[in-house]
């Protein structure tokens, strides 16, 4: 679940299950869960933190046969 990618005090606003990509060096988030829903983009302000271990990895968001490239939408701020 996209909860588990998350450290700390983070807190989800959405999303179901993920997965790694490692041929195209991709972390692709996938469709909604049940207990967060979609992802509410529109709640982080034109930046994302990400942990540093998904550094240098393009993030994207795949609901069934729509893609949106996370990595292109939004500033990519790293944290350890």
């Amino acid at each position: 679940m996209h909860k588990d990618l998350l450290e700390g005090n983070d807190i989800c606003i959405g999303g179901g299950y993920y997965q790694f990509d490692y041929l195209s060096n991709s972390v692709i988030l996938d469709r909604e869960s049940y207990d967060f829903g979609k992802p509410r983009w529109n709640l982080l302000n034109d930046v994302l933190k990400v942990p540093s271990d998904y550094r240098g990895m393009t993030i994207i968001y795949q609901n069934y046969n729509d893609t949106f490239n996370v990595s292109e939408a939004f500033k990519i701020e790293y944290y350890r």
